[in-house]
């Protein structure tokens, strides 16, 4: 009988010395990101999510998991996709589970590092919250942050990068929310033939008609697309004529403030070319009739800003013919294929 026993001591030894073996464990691998050198300080406090190897991969296999929807199909990558700078391409508005359709045109996703505010109205302060809209809206992933957390938690795979990311191990949706901020704090796009000029690199030069297109926009545009983000974050009318279909009232819905009517976050001009199609409900489908709207489309819609008033009294900015066609010009040269084509983004 003491034979029997020890032999069973032993195997449950062995049993647990083994499982122990197979328990991950947090790995505090931290991840060095070069920051570019033309862009402002970053705005994410990453003292509260620090940037890791585990983290990082684990965000972006939940960025491309369908199970955060109600319907198991439905993952972020899907109005998001990296050939087009993470939107939906050749959609106006953003298309979720059973068929549904949303009220916007989905937004790019990169250097949102340096982001103060997010979605077309500011709806989301954090980059950690910003997630939980899409992910619980009925017509886009159409789920609950804590059924999801039930079905990654049934999984082996995500107890196990959990316990490799985070260091309570948990899968949680805190966690979940600061993985996927991970990885889309390191989706930054910096390597434009247009950054390359402004950094002195490679020898890079801009033609003569990209060099004007830069100085039109400099002087015609770059009061509200500010800085090398080509954005100043700011949410404004820009007098485009109302959607019937949609009656967006834009940032007005965040706080009912009447000076808010109408008005939606300036978008980052970065990977423009390929963005397509533009504005917060995908009317214009190229820089063309982007421009053209500026020159002579506006609509006074009773809360257009200030800055697209004309001496005569009407709205808009004059534009010739050239100036648009080497606005064009300078903006190719804020496509960055090298994030667009980045491995470390793509699909596993």
């Amino acid at each position: 009988m003491k034979k029997i026993i020890i032999f069973f001591i032993s195997i449950l030894v062995l049993f647990s010395c083994s499982n122990s073996e197979n328990i991950a464990t947090y790995e505090a691998v931290p991840l060095t990101v070069d920051w570019p050198s033309n862009f402002p300080e970053i705005t994410y406090n990453l003292d509260n999510n620090p940037l890791t190897d585990a983290g990082v991969e684990l965000g972006k296999k939940l960025f491309y998991e369908g199970r955060l929807s109600s319907n198991n199909a439905i993952a972020c990558a899907f109005c998001h996709e990296q050939a087009f700078a993470f939107t939906h391409h050749g959609h106006n508005l953003s298309h979720g589970v059973n068929g549904g359709i949303g009220f916007r045109n989905a937004q790019p996703i990169q250097n949102m590092a340096y982001q103060t505010s997010f979605m077309w109205n500011g709806s989301a302060t954090h980059l950690d919250l910003q997630p939980i809209i899409p992910i619980t809206s009925e017509v886009e992933m159409g789920e609950t942050l804590s059924n999801v957390v039930q079905k990654l938690s049934s999984d082996s795979y995500y107890q196990e990068q959990f316990a490799r990311a985070f260091d309570d191990g948990e899968v949680s949706s805190e966690n979940i929310l600061k993985a996927l901020s991970q990885f889309m704090l390191v989706m930054v796009s910096s390597n434009s033939k247009y950054d390359k000029y402004v950094r002195n690199e490679e020898n890079t030069t801009l033609t003569l008609i990209e060099q004007d297109g830069l100085n039109t926009f400099e002087a015609k545009c770059a009061s509200c697309h500010a800085t090398d983000l080509f954005t100043d974050q700011s949410f404004r009318n820009n007098g485009l004529s109302i959607n019937p279909q949609l009656n967006d009232l834009g940032r007005y819905e965040i706080g009912n403030n009447p000076d808010d009517l109408y008005k939606f976050k300036v978008p980052s001009l970065r990977n423009v070319e390929v963005t397509y199609p533009y504005m917060h409900d995908g009317r214009f489908a190229t820089l063309e009739a982007v421009l053209n709207f500026y020159d002579s489309g506006l609509a006074d819609n009773g809360n257009v800003d200030a800055s697209l008033l004309k001496a005569d009294g009407s709205y808009g900015i004059d534009l010739s013919d050239y100036e648009k066609e080497s606005i064009i010009a300078f903006l190719k040269t804020l496509t960055d294929y090298e994030f667009l084509e980045d491995e470390r983004f793509a699909e596993f």
